[in-house]
């Protein structure tokens, strides 16, 4: 019997790289060739992280590219389209090189329907919450029920809660509100537009994430089948596009058991110069060990600076890196708090550890998680801005001796990480759903 053969492809950015890179790693361990499609560009990063021969990751993961300049919003729906049908069909068409099967992110459902018209069965997966799909699914009825008009933009400012027990949300922040410019925005929406169609082709709408953390999500929509979070055994943090700094491991080793504050805001927010004194303030006077992923090349030209005689101050008790090994620093025994732009991803790492979260939301769905971790799970708080839209040094302080000395809070992350454990384990709905998942490919 011939291989299954499940071609991965991703939305091209990291954070939807990396659990598609998880879950493939899920399908190669169980028997299943594995094509994962990149961008050159990010093609190139991973490779360069892994070298040949040293990983699973590289020796059981086919990893093909297809050209740059494909990141923009415009170009994912309108050039990466037949990219990816003319590799599929440059696979596809070798004896021995059968897809039997797509697996694309739900991001980008036209790949649905390329497998589709080529004769290939198809799965999409969900990198995001189920909150954030059972939202993108709904803006029909937001747009039948006046809140939005046809091109996404909101008719008047209101909070949105689509089940008592989901996470609110303003129309201010819509996912494809806050993602750049106006023209970045359409692209984003009339994406999604398309992606409601698509969804209907595959009987498979995987989520990275658990019942135990959305049974309202999943119960509004029972199409979406959760086998999350998806974390895997492996030694890297894979699907990553920067090298991780792994010296501030040892760092961790030396500071005692739950002291540290741990910042990282993901791979696009940016600070202002202002902002970004205030959080070095902030850090500094909160007089605890602290691990910042600070970001330079994000930032513009020497705009944002440490404060004057900063790093001299903090001396050994802050640690700044430009990329970190996330996965083992939140399940590090120093880690007491995480300081976060709750992108999906950083949120379920969280909360799989039992972190509490201070909550930095950017863009995109990470005000829908921002819901999730303060509103609904009750495992964090949320940095508040000022008039002005900053977020000060004493909010800072203040808000990590919150989180710190709030034993209730800590209590219910920590039985959450129990819950999320359950969920994943040999007996678990999310472990069960994935083992039928694989099953389903090996049987197409």
């Amino acid at each position: 019997m011939e291989k299954a053969h499940v071609m991965v492809v991703p939305y091209p950015v990291q954070g939807h790289a990396i659990p598609l890179m998880e879950l493939s790693l899920y399908l190669v361990k169980n028997g299943i060739k594995v094509t994962f499609v990149n961008t050159k560009q990010n093609h190139d990063r991973i490779k360069n992280l892994f070298p040949c021969g040293n990983d699973l990751l590289l020796s059981e993961i086919n990893l093909v590219w297809i050209s740059d300049g494909l990141e923009s919003a415009e170009s994912v729906l309108n050039v990466m389209p037949k990219k990816v049908e003319e590799l599929i069909e440059c696979i596809h068409g070798s004896e021995n090189e059968k897809i039997t099967c797509v697996l694309a992110d739900q991001s980008i459902g036209w790949a649905l329907e390329i497998a589709e018209k080529k004769g290939i069965a198809c799965a999409a997966f969900c990198p995001a919450s189920a909150a954030q799909l059972v939202l993108g699914l709904s803006i029909q009825k937001l747009i039948d029920d006046g809140v939005i008009d046809k091109d996404g933009t909101p008719l008047e400012k209101q909070v949105i809660q689509l089940s008592p027990t989901m996470p609110c949300v303003s129309t201010e922040n819509l996912v494809w509100l806050n993602v750049g410019n106006k023209t970045t925005q359409k692209h984003i929406f009339q994406l999604m537009m398309k992606n409601i169609n698509s969804m209907h082709i595959t009987k498979w709408l995987i989520c990275n994430s658990s019942h135990e953390l959305e049974p309202a999500a999943f119960s509004l929509a029972p199409k979406i089948i959760p086998i999350g979070p998806i974390f895997s055994n492996n030694q890297y943090s894979i699907g990553n596009f920067r090298p991780q700094d792994q010296t501030c491991l040892k760092w961790l080793d030396e500071q005692s058991p739950n002291s540290v504050i741990y910042i990282a805001f993901g791979s696009f927010t940016t600070f202002s110069s202002i902002q970004f004194q205030e959080l070095c303030f902030g850090l500094e006077r909160s007089n605890r060990p602290f691990l910042w992923v600070v970001q330079m090349d994000k930032t513009e030209p020497k705009k944002n600076v440490y404060p004057k005689g900063f790093e001299e101050r903090i001396g050994k008790r802050g640690r700044m890196v430009g990329w970190s090994p996330q996965k083992k620093i939140l399940s590090h025994s120093s880690v007491a708090c995480f300081i976060s732009h709750c992108g999906w991803n950083s949120t379920l790492e969280s909360v799989g550890n039992g972190i509490p979260m201070l909550c930095w939301p950017y863009f995109a769905d990470q005000f829908l998680n921002r819901g999730y971790v303060c509103d609904v799970w009750k495992v964090g708080m949320e940095l508040e801005k000022d008039e002005s839209g900053v977020i000060r040094q004493d909010e800072i302080v203040r808000k990590i001796e919150q989180v710190l000395n709030d034993e209730d809070l800590k209590g219910r992350a920590k039985e959450l990480k129990e819950k999320v454990k359950i969920s994943i384990g040999e007996d678990g709905v999310s472990n069960y759903n994935l083992l039928s998942f694989i099953k389903w490919i090996k049987n197409i």
